[in-house]
C-alpha cells in the first residue's frame, strides 16, 4: 500500500519524521509493504507553486490507502485568492473526509486537568464538510460576506444526508463500546439547522436500539466535560461545535499533544494531530509527537477494520501499546507534558518499545 506524506507547517515536518520512523518500525514487526510519497503543502508549496494546495496533488490523493497530513499554519496564510487555500477543509471536502475522529481519555500516570478523582474515556465524532466553516458550505464562492464595510454575514450549511451519516458512525463506534451517543446542538437558538442535524441523529437512532440517545445543548456539555467528563462515551457534533469542544476535552484529559485524530470518510482515511503547527518551537526538538502518531496509529486501524486486514489492526494495537508505555515513565516525557525530553529522544524511546512488545 502507498502513503501519501504531508509534512505541512510549524512543527509539521519534525511529528511527521516521529510517526513515520515508528510506523517504519512497525511496518518491519507486522510485515506491512508500505510505501510513502512526499509532497510540499502549505508553506513550501506557497513558495515553489504559489498555492498552499495544487489542485492536481489534492487530485492524485484519492489514489493513496492512506495520508499523513503535517500541521498546518492556515491562520496564516495569505487569502485564497492569493494562494492561501485551507489545506486541511481542502482535503475534507475534496476527498469527503466526513468524519473527524476526535479520542480523549485521562491516563492514570498523567494528570489530567479535571478535578481529583475524575477521569474521562470518550470520542468526539465531528462531522467535517459543512457547517459554519465558509471554505466548505458553498458549491461556489465563499460562506462569508460584507455588504458594507461595518456588516459581515456568514452563511451555516446543515444537511440531512452529512447529520445521517455521521450519527451512523457514531452509533457505529458506541456499539462497540459503552453504548451511549450524546448529540451535541443549539436546537433551542438554531431551530431550523441544529433541529435538522437532532432529527437526523434521532431517525438513526431507531436503527440501533441497543444505544441509549441523549442530547445536551453545546453550552452546557462543556459544564458537563469539566463536572462530570464520566458521563459521556461517544459525542456526536457538527462541524463547529466539535471542533472546540475535542480541544477542550484533550486539554481537560492531560494535554492537546496526546490527542490522536483521523479524517475518515467511507473509503479513505487521512491521519492528523489534533493541534495546531506551533511555529514558536518548530526546529527545536521541543515538539510533542503524541498525537501524531497515535493517529497514524488510528489510521492503520482504521484500514485493518476497512479492508479486513488484522495485522493492521495488530499493528495499530502496537503502536498504542508502545506509547503507554513510554508515557508511563516521566524521564520519557516533553516539555508540554512537564518533563524535558526531546522529540527524537521520545520517538527513539517509542521504537524501542515497539522491539520489546
Amino acid at each position: 500500500m502507498k502513503f501519501l506524506v504531508l509534512p505541512g507547517d510549524g512543527i509539521g515536518p519534525e511529528i511527521i519524521e516521529s510517526a513515520v520512523a515508528v510506523l517504519k518500525e512497525v511496518d518491519k514487526k507486522h510485515g506491512l509493504g508500505i510505501e510513502y510519497d512526499y509532497q510540499d503543502i502549505g508553506f513550501a508549496s506557497l513558495e515553489k507553486y504559489g498555492t498552499t494546495l495544487r489542485p492536481e496533488l489534492l487530485e492524485s490523493a484519492r489514489t493513496y490507502e492512506g495520508i499523513l497530513l503535517g500541521t498546518i499554519s492556515h491562520a496564516d496564510y495569505p487569502k485564497p485568492d492569493k494562494g492561501g487555500i485551507n489545506v486541511s477543509g481542502a482535503f475534507r471536502v475534496g476527498l469527503d473526509l466526513y468524519a473527524n475522529v476526535r479520542p480523549a481519555r485521562t491516563r492514570p500516570y498523567i494528570t489530567s486537568n479535571l478535578r481529583e478523582g475524575k477521569t474521562m474515556d470518550l470520542v468526539i465524532m465531528r462531522e467535517a464538510t459543512e457547517g459554519f466553516y465558509p471554505d466548505r458550505n458553498m458549491s461556489r464562492g465563499w460562506g462569508e460576506v460584507m455588504p458594507s464595510p461595518d456588516m459581515a454575514l456568514s452563511t451555516r450549511k446543515i444537511t440531512r444526508h452529512c447529520s445521517e451519516r455521521i450519527a451512523r458512525r457514531a452509533f457505529e463506534l458506541a456499539a462497540k463500546r459503552r453504548k451511549k451517543v450524546t448529540a451535541i446542538h443549539k436546537a433551542n437558538s438554531f431551530h431550523m439547522t441544529d433541529g435538522l442535524f437532532l432529527e437526523a441523529v434521532r431517525t438513526v437512532a431507531k436503527d440501533f436500539p441497543d444505544v441509549q440517545l441523549d442530547d445536551l445543548l453545546v453550552d452546557a456539555s462543556t459544564a458537563h466535560l469539566v463536572r462530570h467528563p464520566e458521563r459521556f462515551d461517544v459525542l456526536v457534533a457538527t462541524n463547529f461545535y466539535g471542533d472546540i469542544l475535542s480541544d477542550l476535552a484533550s486539554e481537560l484529559s492531560g494535554s492537546l499533544g496526546l490527542a490522536g485524530s483521523v479524517m475518515a470518510g467511507d473509503h479513505q482515511c487521512c491521519a492528523q494531530a489534533q493541534h495546531g503547527s506551533a511555529p514558536d518551537i518548530q526546529n527545536q526538538d521541543k515538539a510533542n509527537p503524541t498525537s501524531m502518531i497515535l493517529s497514524v496509529a488510528m489510521l492503520l486501524e482504521w484500514i485493518g477494520e476497512k479492508k479486513e486486514l488484522p495485522l493492521w489492526k495488530e499493528a495499530g494495537t502496537t503502536i498504542h501499546n508502545a506509547i503507554e508505555k513510554v508515557l508511563a515513565e516521566p524521564e520519557n516525557r516533553t516539555v508540554d507534558l512537564g518533563g524535558s525530553t526531546g522529540t527524537r529522544a521520545y520517538t527513539a524511546a517509542v521504537i524501542k518499545q515497539i522491539h520489546i512488545l
